[in-house]
């Protein structure tokens, strides 16, 4: 598989992640889970080795914490040192433990110098019932 098809799968691997490991405890966003927006500025010259650790931290992220749902990492495609990160964590607890984690705090120390702005969004879902429904799409499309 080339690395163009493996790039175009990303985001629906990203999605069946989230539905079995996130929504083994929650059909929706339950009571606590915590979904937060990260907008984030990167200076043009750090943005290759930025993009490089924030893709290690986030993988790291999701693979050994349990109560982080999903970190995924994105940019403007007009302006690619303009960073945005979709976070969900299982509740408030698994956020301040993932914010303690090795992986995260390497990632906060080598990046922090890179970081022109950072804005962090708390967000509520307007339909949490719809969510497990996207997954169930998504796995009839394949």
């Amino acid at each position: 598989m080339n690395r163009i098809n493996i790039v175009s799968l990303l985001p629906a691997f990203l999605l069946f992640l989230l539905m079995t490991v996130g929504f083994q405890t929650a059909s929706a966003q339950q009571p606590g889970m915590m979904v937060r927006l990260s907008e984030i500025e990167i200076a043009p010259a750090d943005l290759e080795q930025y993009k490089a650790i924030l893709a290690e931290e986030s993988a790291a992220s999701v693979k050994l914490e349990p109560g982080v749902v999903a970190i995924y990492p994105m940019y403007q495609n007009e302006n690619p040192t303009s960073i945005r990160i979709l976070e969900i964590y299982a509740n408030r607890a698994a956020y301040e433990s993932h914010i303690k984690s090795p992986h995260f705090q390497k990632y906060k120390t080598t990046t922090l110098p890179m970081v022109k702005s950072l804005k962090l969004i708390d967000m509520t879902a307007l339909d949490p019932a719809t969510m497990p429904l996207l997954f169930r799409k998504l796995n009839d499309t394949k």
